[in-house]
């Protein structure tokens, strides 16, 4: 009886407590003797009104996978059908009065209709201006009034260890905001991008919060986030963003000329290592070692040589030769770059105009050593896309390993390859010999590099 007596007293109690006016919830303090708490909520209240929610649909071409049941229905095996689709991505508006919206390619890649949600509920359908696939960037314009554009920031002067906050919209939960520093910078050779030069961060990214923004203190956007590396596809503390320099160079070519004009220098390479430093002497610990120029290009005239380093481009230390091939490509035809160049123990800045990349196919391509001496195009033939040697410098390795000029290379260890992109990821990803089918005359000859 005493149990029950207890209970019920606790409930009345309980309840009393509800209905007292007296109670109310305290309220948090803003500042502890007399110093402000810290807080990203004034920043983000004034920026999060410029991150977008993207939803996307339409329709696209797949490969049909053949059943047994084909031959007996008298279906054609394989070949392709229309399926419809739909995705949610995130965007950034970075021009309040044009109504400019940036996103990745790979979110409106195939889209016949895309909705932008703004922060406060309004819905536009957007157009596209343009997209670079290669760099996974994309521009888009909605026709509004009232919006809130972010300040983009010089993504050049980024540090390690500076913090960094990305706003987005994962598996669809509208503006959502995660917190962390810049882990590294320069990343490149994840075969995500044609042309990486990413910056690395542990500030949580997910599915969906492709084309959202990464900001600095300040509320500046300093990269559109765009890739997660993780086996199930979700955050594991390493996301990527491309730079918001990089960025505004591409849309700047798409707002004025409606597409992306890459720069070229006319050069083949590969990235600087202790080994190839110790083998050429030297005193450079990083950059991108110049195995080619090519004749009448921007490199050429500039006075660039094989046997180079080149460590910066416009004042920033570049990491290797990915990093100086986006940057390069990125900044587009006709830009003028100061180039630093590391030749016979010094320094020195060279100044040069960038070609269109159109002027020399294989500008700022990456190269196996054995191609050294070897000028490569892509080329087509009436057989199909190849890599043609367009000519070979005698007693040089690409002589050495045989290949000759008017060659044109067709397969890597039996993959088809059509463009030098191709043939360069194949290579970067065999560990052991390689073997080139080529085209000679009216032959396919094997190519042994060891």
């Amino acid at each position: 009886m005493k149990m029950k007596l207890s209970v019920i007293s606790a409930a009345i109690l309980s309840s009393s407590l509800l209905l007292s006016p007296a109670i109310s919830m305290a309220k948090l303090p803003v500042a502890v003797n007399g110093q402000q708490l810290p807080t990203l909520a004034p920043m983000l209240e004034q920026i999060t009104p410029g991150v977008v929610s993207i939803q996307v649909s339409g329709s696209k071409e797949v490969r049909r996978r053949a059943t047994p049941f084909d031959d007996f229905f008298g279906v054609p095996r394989g070949g392709s059908q229309k399926r419809e689709f739909s995705g949610l991505g995130s965007g950034v508006i970075i021009d309040a009065d044009e109504g400019y919206v940036v996103t990745n390619n790979h979110v409106i890649e195939d889209a016949e209709k895309m909705v932008v949600t703004l922060e406060d509920g309004r819905e536009y359908e957007a157009t596209k201006i343009g997209s670079d696939k290669e760099s996974d960037i994309a521009l888009l314009q909605i026709d509004a009034e009232d919006l809130t554009a972010l300040k983009i920031a010089d993504s050049d002067q980024l540090r390690v260890g500076d913090f960094a906050v990305a706003i987005g919209n994962p598996f669809g939960l509208s503006h959502t905001v995660t917190s962390g520093i810049v882990s590294a910078l320069g990343r490149s050779g994840l075969n995500i991008e044609g042309y990486e030069d990413f910056i690395q961060t542990d500030a949580a990214i997910n599915q969906g919060n492709s084309g959202g923004a990464l900001v600095n203190l300040n509320g500046e956007l300093i990269g559109i986030n765009t890739a997660i590396l993780g086996a199930s596809g979700g955050n594991v503390g390493i996301g990527f963003a491309i730079p918001s320099t990089m960025m505004k160079n591409l849309v700047d070519q798409i707002i004025e000329h409606g597409e992306v004009r890459r720069g070229s220098l006319g050069i083949s390479g590969r990235p600087l290592d202790a080994g190839l430093a110790k083998a050429q002497q030297l005193d450079v610990k990083q950059g991108a070692y110049v195995m080619q120029v090519m004749d009448d290009t921007a490199a050429s005239k500039a006075g660039i040589k094989a046997g180079d380093v080149i460590i910066s481009v416009d004042g920033t230390e570049i990491s290797g030769f990915h990093e100086l091939r986006s940057k390069i490509a990125t900044l587009g035809e006709g830009k003028k770059v100061k180039l630093g160049i590391y030749r016979d123990g010094k320094v020195k800045t060279v100044n040069v105009t960038l070609d269109g990349a159109s002027a020399t196919t294989a500008a700022g391509e990456e190269t196996h050593p054995a191609f050294q001496g070897a000028t490569l195009e892509n080329t087509q033939k009436s057989d199909g896309k190849g890599v043609e040697v367009t000519g070979v410098q005698a007693r040089s390795p690409a002589a050495r390993v045989g290949l000759e000029e008017g060659d044109v290379i067709m397969q890597v260890n039996r993959q088809r390859v059509e463009t030098i992109r191709d043939m360069n990821k194949i290579i970067e990803n065999t560990k052991g010999n390689i073997v080139l089918g080529v085209k000679r005359g009216r032959e396919l000859i094997f190519v042994l590099i060891q």
